[in-house]
């Protein structure tokens, strides 16, 4: 790091603080958020409709678009203290705000979030190769052909991918990755918007009822509506990265104002996507609606469709693994930095030069703890395969600390907010009201898992 510090200070292309010089706009920043958010929980959305009904399951995907755009109004106010100084990450902020004893439970939280993303994007991305193949098979022996296939080996060429990709310096290396992901993630939510439209139209009906898919029990319909709370509570925030993302815009105009404008805008866009797969998804299943949408071969044709679908949904989460993994890099890479300041291990880059290649920085720390990390994530992605409880389980555990509690804590300091107020007093339901959201998630979420694995 002191090394790379030093290059950069040499190239003349640094901001005011030392650091790399911030080039960000309010485009490169949408593009990062949505390629945070419409990521795999968006298959599960005509799936977690469908546990819901058509009342309640619509409401719920506009309530979660309503609550994550609070959560980002409150947390870009914290970007910058009254001082000027600028909060380079969701931690940072905590620290600045909230303490150093409330900074140890945030660290662990964040990073456990981060890590069961990445966790839920290899088990999302295998599955979406496995449906390639499935579909080709589906194509050549007919509908009822048994077409099996494991999902090992698809795990773990995206690890191997990763390995490459998880050596990218840093976020403000990333608009690029973000772009192509965010085109990604567009076309295969519209394709699977469009493919649900077509089969409401051939079935001539719109499928579903408004209470959802019944269940033997209500024991058992209360754990598919909090699992499906879950999986829609895993779709929408991006609160634990947004810092970092804004820490990437120039200024000015003001990064706060900038990174609210485009939170309107990336959460209007997925809301509309998220809408539009899970309601289509639904009308067109009804009772048969699949885990995820993509995958779980409702549709069979166009098979080529569904090919460069589930190609695309490949792709984009190339992108969304790094966006998830590199806050998780920098935080580890920073303590050993500091930890280790004469350390040649952990602070020196040497130059590689491969043949037909440009020259690279390469830093031994980086190799070792970026590859341990990917391998960590692909081998728990294959003892646990389960989409959707994975999904509920992350969801719910992310949703109130991360995306509500912190947010909300941390601008209650920043804006001097008195006790019972009436601020305050808004602000400390809205709070209760999520924490509520999150524990029936996750014990509905925890249920499905152990159900998937043992039952």
């Amino acid at each position: 790091m002191a090394v790379q510090h030093s290059l950069e200070l040499d190239n003349g292309s640094c901001d005011d603080d030392g650091h790399p010089a911030r080039t960000g706009t309010l485009w490169s920043c949408v593009a990062h958020i949505i390629t945070a958010v419409i990521g795999s929980g968006v298959l599960s959305l005509a799936w977690s409709t469908s546990q819901l009904g058509w009342l309640a399951g619509p409401i719920a995907l506009l309530i979660f678009a309503i609550i994550t755009y609070l959560s980002a109004f409150l947390l870009s106010d914290c970007y910058r203290t009254n001082d000027g100084t600028r909060n380079k990450s969701y931690m940072d902020a905590v620290r600045m705000y909230l303490g150093r004893k409330r900074t140890w439970m945030c660290a662990l939280l964040q990073n456990l979030s981060l890590y069961g993303t990445d966790i839920a994007y290899v088990i999302t991305t295998s599955t979406s190769m496995r449906a390639i193949q499935k579909s080709n098979c589906y194509h050549r022996e007919g509908h009822k052909a048994a077409c099996s296939y494991g999902d090992t080996t698809y795990m773990l060429l995206f690890g191997g991918v990763q390995v490459v990709m998880s050596q990218i310096p840093d976020f403000h290396n990333m608009e690029w990755l973000s772009v192509v992901a965010a085109i990604m993630s567009f076309t295969y939510s519209f394709i699977g918007f469009g493919l649900g439209f077509a089969q409401v139209i051939e079935n001539g009906r719109i499928q579903g009822s408004i209470t959802g898919v019944p269940a033997d029990s209500v024991a058992d319909k209360l754990w598919l509506v909090f699992q499906a709370l879950g999986d829609i509570a895993f779709a929408y925030p991006y609160s634990i990265i947004l810092l970092e993302i804004q820490d990437t815009l120039k200024s000015p105009p003001p990064e706060n104002k900038t990174m609210k404008t485009a939170s309107m805008i990336a959460i209007f866009v997925t809301t509309f996507f998220y809408l539009c797969c899970g309601c289509f998804g639904y009308a067109a299943f009804g009772n048969n609606t699949p885990g995820n949408l993509l995958t779980g071969f409702g549709f069979y044709e166009p098979y080529w469709l569904i090919d460069f679908a589930n190609a695309c949904i490949v792709l984009h989460l190339v992108g969304g693994y790094q966006i998830f993994s590199q806050p998780v890099f920098a935080f580890v890479e920073r303590w050993f930095t500091n930890k280790f300041p004469s350390s040649g291990f952990v602070n020196n880059f040497y130059t590689i030069k491969l043949p037909l290649l440009p020259s690279f920085q390469m830093n031994p720390l980086k190799i070792c703890f970026r590859t341990a990390y990917v391998a960590s994530t692909t081998v728990i992605a294959m003892i646990f395969p389960y989409f959707n409880q994975v999904l509920g389980v992350l969801g719910a555990l992310n949703f109130w600390p991360l995306a509500i509690y912190f947010p909300v804590e941390m601008y209650f300091v920043q804006k001097k907010i008195q006790p019972w107020t009436r601020k305050w007093v808004v602000l400390r339901s809205f709070s209760f009201f999520c924490l509520l959201v999150s524990i029936v998630g996750l014990i509905g979420s925890i249920e499905g898992l152990i159900s998937a694995k043992f039952g």
